[in-house]
């Protein structure tokens, strides 16, 4: 039940299935939803929450819940829109965190500023965007990123961080690491701005995309073909968590050395390889997994999909402990096989 304290409602025994898409049970000690920066403020100025650890929660799309979170819950839900500046090079919009990625996607488009369309349907909310540098069909968040605003947990302070304080890595930043340099349960994202480039050009080297072109003869898609294409290819291949609790893609796709991924395969010819700009190769970890027979397997009530063994699903009550149980023996099966070592994306409490 809600309770007041000053300008701050405070929620206390909240139910969190509902806000992680893998549908799992949970109950948050202490909730408050934050709607501004002065509301992180509030949360920080508290006499009881402001040294309390923090839990940041947006849509719960990259969360594994495994127990009652002790941390404070901060629920993001920082709304708003808008086109900051129009460049010759770039467009630069901005969204608040607590906005779905997918609609600011659309909405960039429907506004005539392409860009983002790669990064169609992926489920989550903008704030969470850059901290696991979402990426898809050949394209990655921090490629479009233009900078973010977020409060210090700490002092209360408005920052804005670029690119560089963020220290992008694949599906990783600065705001999912700990330690020096990390700012993992540091500060809130409030804001995001986003660079969308002019002249606009299609980014289409990706295997699907390019079987999207054979299939269509379309050798020239625009945007809005593209962002068609790559909700559909989603649609296809990835349940919807509102019908299949799910965290999209479960495991990062690994990345090998030269050597590594010639030895993979000359012993497995088909597995499915991208050159990277470093003469590194990454592999498609849903291969690698399928590979292995867990394709529609189950340990308890967690899953893997039938139709794309990437993405672990909740059967139907299942618990945290059931999800790990059932990734940690996807990760010895591949270790065993192929030698590699799979690291889940989505954040473990």
């Amino acid at each position: 039940m809600p309770t007041s304290n000053g300008a701050l409602p405070v929620e206390h025994g909240v139910a969190l299935r509902a806000y992680n898409t893998f549908g799992l049970p949970a109950i948050a000690h202490t909730l408050v939803r934050v709607t501004s920066d002065a509301d992180v403020r509030r949360v920080v100025d508290h006499p009881e929450l402001g040294r309390a650890p923090k839990l940041v929660l947006g849509a719960g799309s990259n969360l594994i819940l495994t127990r009652d979170p002790e941390a404070v819950v901060v629920r993001v839900e920082v709304r708003g829109r808008r086109l900051v500046e129009e460049r010759a090079d770039a467009v630069i919009v901005e969204a608040g965190a607590g906005e779905t990625w997918h609609d600011v996607v659309a909405w960039t488009l429907d506004n005539g500023w392409p860009g983002l369309e790669n990064l169609a349907l992926i489920p989550g909310t903008v704030g969470a965007a850059p901290v696991q540098n979402i990426g898809a069909y050949g394209l990655e968040l921090r490629e479009r990123f233009e900078s973010l605003d977020a409060v210090d947990l700490v002092t209360g302070r408005s920052v804005t961080v670029d690119a560089v304080a963020c220290r992008f890595g694949y599906r990783d930043s600065a705001f999912k690491r700990s330690g020096y340099g990390g700012l993992a349960g540091k500060s809130v994202i409030t804001r995001l701005r986003l660079k969308l480039p002019r002249p606009w050009r299609p980014v289409l080297g990706y295997l699907d995309l390019e079987r999207k072109i054979a299939e269509t003869g379309n050798t020239v898609p625009d945007a809005r073909t593209i962002f068609d294409w790559v909700c559909a290819i989603r649609r296809g291949k990835l349940p919807d968590p509102a019908q299949v609790g799910n965290v999209g893609s479960f495991f990062k796709n690994p990345v090998v050395s030269a050597e590594q991924c010639r030895d993979i395969i000359a012993r497995d010819p088909h597995i499915v390889h991208y050159p990277l700009a470093d003469g590194s190769y990454k592999l498609a970890a849903g291969w690698l997994i399928d590979a292995c027979g867990w394709k529609g397997k189950s340990i308890g009530r967690a899953g893997v999909y039938d139709k794309q063994a990437l993405v672990l699903v909740n059967r139907g009550g299942a618990s945290g402990a059931e999800v790990l149980v059932l990734a940690r023996a996807i990760q010895e099966s591949v270790y065993g096989r192929f030698g590699i070592r799979l690291e889940p994306e989505p954040v473990v409490v």
